[in-house]
């Protein structure tokens, strides 16, 4: 059984800061990519961050030079640092994580969700 823990969500004034975490347990075996999305009511969930094991990144464009994603595979965990937050970054974040089980990059896949913490930056 695979377990996603997220914190770090929270209140925060235009401007200010804030680290979001998720930690991955189970039976993972390789974790090929991690990331952050977003969602706010009545919209679709959008890819905030991605890192893969190689190191690559992807940022969507409104939070590039302001976001920054990072992790630590030792501890299966990745973070989200948010800084000069915008009201329009009010929304509920989700961790999710892609990989495999196995050795081999045809092993079976699997796509876990977080359940979600929720950021809200007021103006």
């Amino acid at each position: 059984q695979v377990q996603l823990v997220e914190s770090g969500g929270g209140l925060v004034q235009t401007g200010g800061s804030l680290t979001l975490s998720c930690e991955a347990s189970g039976s993972l075996f390789v974790i090929n990519t991690m990331a952050w999305y977003r969602q706010t009511p009545g919209k679709q969930r959008e890819l905030v961050a991605s890192l893969t094991r190689t190191g690559a990144t992807n940022y969507v464009d409104s939070v590039k030079g302001r976001f920054t994603i990072s992790r630590d595979n030792a501890k299966n965990t990745v973070y989200l640092r948010m800084n000069s937050l915008k009201p329009e970054d009010t929304a509920v974040y989700y961790c999710n994580i892609k990989g495999w089980r196995g050795v081999a990059v045809a092993s079976p896949k699997y796509d876990y969700w977080g359940q979600g913490t929720q950021v809200t930056v007021s103006s």
